[in-house]
């Protein structure tokens, strides 16, 4: 019975081994991961995904994840260079390229990374007026993006991304700042209503410079079409005088002298009829006469 007992010992003594000899040499690495072999103290290479066997006491593995991560960096007070204080928090995105260096170039990677991104903040913020601090922030992005890679380049990590989330200036600063812009607007304001005003009085001389050139137009077509008539008219008259003229020398000529000479007597009856005491005898008077005497005898 004893050795049964013992027997039985032995037996779950070598299943208890067994299981954390599996437990322990047995490691399934996810996708998104990377297992760091160190051999009896040597590095032997970057593992998986997949089913990876250990050798138990022999092998140790350090897991590294490739994911893209995003750690924050609180306010940091820094000084501009023009020695205004502010506070500037912000974050930055890095991604693991290369798992052996990760983690046989560095011990923690991840905080020796913040303390580097909180120096290179302040070296940055250092070298530029608080103007230029508060306005250019892609600037200040991509310049903290540069210095922190170059530095986490050679651990075997990518900085993809910095982005600043608040710069907070002092107070006094603040209500200049405050006191500037609602200056700003009012120059605005004033800059646009001139402008409004000097618009609305180009398009009233615009408007009655076209009005007068409309008038000036239509008085020169109305003078041009009056003229146009009198010429016409005068024409009209002109032709119809001249027509009249010529029908009475046709008319003339169709008359004898005889009853020209006749006409000629009847008119100079008609002034002798006349109560004035005066006499006109015309010049033509006898050579009529005898024209109308020698005509009659012959």
């Amino acid at each position: 019975m004893d050795g049964f007992l013992f027997t039985l010992c032995i037996i779950g003594a070598v299943v208890l081994l067994g299981v954390i000899f599996i437990a322990n040499a047995i490691r399934i690495v996810p996708e998104y991961q990377r297992l760091v072999v160190f051999r009896l103290g040597r590095c032997i290479g970057d593992k998986g995904p997949g089913l990876i066997i250990l050798i138990p006491v022999i092998d140790r593995g350090v897991k590294v994840d490739l994911r893209e991560q995003v750690r924050d960096i609180p306010h940091q007070t820094s000084i501009t260079k023009d020695n205004a204080s502010i506070a500037v928090d912000f974050i930055w995105y890095y991604k693991v390229l290369n798992p052996m260096e990760s983690v046989l170039a560095v011990g923690n990677f991840e905080a020796a990374a913040q303390g580097m991104a909180t120096t290179t903040l302040r070296a940055v913020v250092g070298g530029l007026p608080l103007d230029d601090v508060l306005s250019e922030r892609e600037h200040i992005n991509n310049m903290l993006r540069t210095r922190l890679d170059e530095v986490t380049e050679r651990w075997g990590v990518k900085v993809t991304n910095v982005e600043i989330r608040e710069i907070i200036p002092p107070r006094e600063i603040l209500e200049s700042m405050n006191r500037q812009m609602s200056a700003e607007r009012v120059r605005r304001a004033v800059v646009t209503e001139s402008t409004g005003q000097r618009e609305a009085a180009i398009n009233v001389a615009e408007g009655e410079k076209q009005a007068a050139i409309l008038r000036a137009q239509g008085q020169r077509e109305s003078a041009i079409l009056e003229a146009q008539g009198e010429r016409e008219a005068q024409l009209l008259r002109a032709e119809g005088f001249a027509n009249a003229l010529e029908k009475i020398y046709s008319v003339a000529q169709t008359v004898d002298p005889k009853t020209m000479t006749l006409q000629y007597f009847e008119t100079l009856k008609e002034l002798g009829s006349s109560p004035s005491t005066k006499y006109i005898f015309p010049m033509e008077f006898t050579s009529m006469l005898d024209n109308f005497l020698g005509k009659s005898k012959g």
